[in-house]
């Protein structure tokens, strides 16, 4: 009897356009992924990208590596891909993505990969095409991109963001691969910045850009400035740069329970559009 070949295969190179086009069904939901897609992830990091294929056509995909994002997976896809992965749980961090798909594939995989650090079941997805100035917000204009020369005071701003959103440090020991992440995202220009008297008060960084979209993580204030009405203002002098070039739309997700930081976001103009969910494995 002829063995029925999996409907979940890894992606090569010669995916690349239909992985995009797939992304591109939501870019907002699937900034994450087209963004790895366009770093050059299907020749870098082969089998990172795992596919769903329908008829011979790419019907979903998700990213597997330090963390596991699914892709425009339905509920047959969510299934293969469950089965395809049940036994790579050492090697991954988390899940996230959005709510339908991360809950299905937790539902599958949870009995064998639990227990979790956290469960962050509903996070407001969020995204914004208006500047901020046109709303008639003010906007923070000593905010502006970080300079590769301020690594060194922007990582101490990085990893208090990191540890008071996840719960531990991003890095014991050696900060050297922490430090190459942050001073990539500055090359780029992806990393924003207010600092005051040498020290970064305030930090942002375009985590993931591609199909015009520009998804923004790791946005911190220092405690001390907190509660005062600052952030809105950095917020928005971060969404002005962003759309000054780099994208066409801004987007980023949040925790349900991050009251302030729902506030500052939907004042600077953004609008939920959808909703995530991550397993902190």
């Amino acid at each position: 009897m002829l063995r029925q070949r999996s409907p979940v295969r890894p992606l090569t190179a010669a995916d690349h356009d239909a992985a995009l086009e797939c992304c591109a069904r939501d870019r907002v939901a699937n900034a994450f992924v087209a963004a790895r897609i366009v770093e050059g992830a299907l020749r870098a990091t082969p089998g990172s990208l795992l596919g769903h294929w329908v008829d011979g056509d790419l019907a979903g995909l998700a990213w597997v590596s330090a963390n596991v994002v699914p892709v425009e997976l339905d509920e047959e896809g969510v299934a293969a891909v469950a089965a395809r992965i049940a036994r790579m749980r050492r090697q991954c961090a988390s899940i996230f993505g959005p709510s339908d798909q991360v809950t299905g594939l937790w539902q599958r995989l949870g009995p064998s990969w639990g227990p979790v650090r956290a469960v962050r079941t509903r996070q407001p997805l969020m995204a914004t095409t208006t500047r901020p100035s046109r709303i008639g917000l003010d906007i923070d204009e000593a905010v502006r991109p970080a300079r590769p020369d301020e690594v060194d005071i922007i990582l101490p701003a990085a990893a208090h963001m990191f540890t008071e959103e996840i719960g531990y440090p991003p890095y014991v020991g050696s900060d050297r691969g922490y430090r190459a992440g942050i001073s990539a995202l500055v090359r780029q220009g992806h990393t924003f910045v207010r600092v005051e008297d040498g020290e970064v008060v305030f930090k942002a960084d375009v985590g993931s850009l591609a199909l015009g979209c520009a998804q923004i993580q790791g946005v911190w204030l220092h405690p001390r400035l907190r509660g005062q009405g600052r952030a809105v203002a950095s917020m928005a002098a971060v969404v002005e740069l962003v759309l000054d070039g780099l994208a066409d739309e801004v987007s980023l997700y949040v925790n349900d329970f991050n009251v302030a930081a729902r506030a500052t976001y939907e004042h600077c103009g953004f609008r939920e559009v959808g909703s995530f969910s991550t397993i902190l494995l």
